[in-house]
């Protein structure tokens, strides 16, 4: 199928529709976890499933969903991706329970991975002149790392004019109107992929990383050192380990373990699993805190968090690959993570009774600096020394870090805070009292996981392939990235 430059570009509008739709997924919930818990009964470590159950199935997907790209068609994988996703977003919407709305949550995950897997390979398949590809990626950048600051704002805007189950249903007719125009926009792709599929790798690591966060959330109420935790751990590991026996084996492994003998690739993965640890918990606690503590309506909540991810999204365009091409990969990186690092101290120390512009807005502006500068630096650390028919793979495999990060460091955090909390009121703190005191454990440590990516980075990175001032790679890439913008 042959499309001329106009139609190419209504179909990036496709393409960046469906993928907002999923990257608000990930922001939007935060606003309405409480009315969610107050409305069907959630424990305060219970909630983060979920959240959990979403960007568990989501990063256990991605890989396969970009190999079943590769052998079906990803036109055809986008499409069937975007319909999991809009069916799910409908069953959330009408969940009545706990347990049938982190099902769902479930089934959105694999939705959005499949989705996801293949949105960026149609992308570049639509887009193969330099000039204009390189435009068409600067769109496509800007809705996936900007489309959080949409997402909070929508959440309070929904929660607080219907109620919580809104911001699901919303996804339903835009995602029809996805399907409907994809068919009628987007091209086919010729499969030259020949291999068999690695469902026990996608299945195990999967059960392997479900199980571990189970055990974790559970564990304060469990015991962490009962029987139950021990066991699901147990179990975690055997998954984890079946997993690598079974990538060692295969011969079209979904996560190929030679990978990770490149440096920069296994570095920037330990830097993106700390990295998400710290950034999913703030958006989590942080949201609980205004609301819960501050007394925030879900829109005020959403227009607290507007600063941090206008200044996320803005600097992840325009900024970060500009600091990138002069400065190198290091200094950015250490300096975003920091930032990002001194913004949850500072959350650590917010009061009860806290105000937003001493309390909340500097600790919101440093967080959203950190995100936008450091984001580039990781993905382009992990590329930097990868072959080119392997970059799809690494950068899978990052995002994939960042997920699974994402949902440990929340899982392991909440279970921090309410431990903390639950000690603070067996000692006679008041209940607001100790509900703070949980969340500035949890700030702290989600503070030690950005320093320590900050310094893993800076110290195990190697510097000569992706420094700024290599050779004439790098003059492309700054001619790319002045064309985008």
């Amino acid at each position: 199928m042959t499309m001329d430059g106009r139609n190419r570009w209504f179909a990036l509008i496709v393409l960046c529709l469906g993928t907002l739709m999923i990257v608000l997924d990930t922001t939007i919930v935060n606003v309405a976890l409480p009315s969610i818990r107050a409305d069907l009964g959630f424990s305060e470590t219970s909630l983060a499933w979920v959240v959990n159950a979403y960007l568990l199935t989501f990063g256990g997907f991605l890989l396969l969903g970009g190999r079943l790209g590769d052998l079906y068609g990803p036109r055809r994988l986008f499409l069937t991706g975007i319909a999991i996703f809009t069916l799910a977003s409908l069953a959330c919407g009408l969940a009545g329970s706990e347990g049938f709305l982190v099902t769902a949550r479930a089934v959105q995950g694999v939705g959005g991975a499949i989705a996801s897997a293949v949105s960026l390979s149609l992308t570049m398949n639509l887009f193969t002149e330099p000039a204009e590809r390189a435009k068409a990626m600067g769109v496509f950048g800007f809705v996936a790392s900007g489309g959080g600051s949409i997402g909070v704002l929508l959440g309070g805007v929904l929660t607080n004019s219907l109620d919580w189950h809104w911001i699901f249903l919303v996804n339903f007719p835009i995602g029809i109107a996805v399907v409907v125009l994809s068919l009628r926009l987007l091209p086919g792709a010729r499969t030259g992929a020949t291999g068999r599929l690695d469902v026990a790798g996608a299945v195990t690591v999967t059960a392997s990383l479900m199980l571990a966060v189970y055990a974790i959330v559970n564990g304060n109420q469990a015991g962490w050192v009962s029987g139950r935790t021990l066991g699901l751990l147990a179990a975690a590991a055997a998954f984890l380990a079946l997993f690598l026996v079974v990538e060692s084996r295969v011969t079209s492994p979904l996560m190929p373990l030679a990978l990770f003998r490149l440096r920069n690739l296994a570095t920037a993965n330990v830097v993106g699993v700390l990295w998400a640890a710290a950034m999913f918990a703030w958006f989590f606690l942080s949201a609980l805190y205004l609301q819960l503590v501050l007394g925030y309506s879900p829109l005020q909540v959403g227009l607290a968090f507007l600063p941090a991810n206008l200044i996320m999204g803005a600097l992840s365009v325009a900024v970060s690959a500009r600091l990138v091409m002069r400065f190198g990969i290091k200094r950015p990186l250490a300096a975003g993570l920091t930032c990002a690092a001194v913004g949850l101290l500072l959350f650590a120390r917010a009061p009860v009774g806290g105000g937003f512009v001493a309390n909340v807005l500097p600790s919101m502006i440093l967080l959203g600096i950190g995100a936008g500068i450091a984001f580039n630096p990781v993905l382009l650390a992990a590329m930097s020394d990868v072959a080119p028919e392997e970059s799809g793979l690494a950068s899978g495999v990052v995002n994939t870090a960042f997920m699974m990060g994402g949902a440990l460091g929340l899982a392991v955090l909440a279970s921090l805070a309410a431990s903390r909390s639950d000690s603070l009121r067996a000692t006679g703190h008041s209940p607001l009292a100790a509900l703070v005191g949980g969340y500035h454990v949890a700030f702290v440590v989600g503070a030690v996981f950005a320093a320590t990516a900050a310094l893993v980075g800076v110290s195990l990175l190697r510097v000569g392939a992706q420094t700024a001032a290599d050779d004439g790679g790098a003059g492309r890439a700054r001619a790319a990235i002045e064309q985008a913008s």
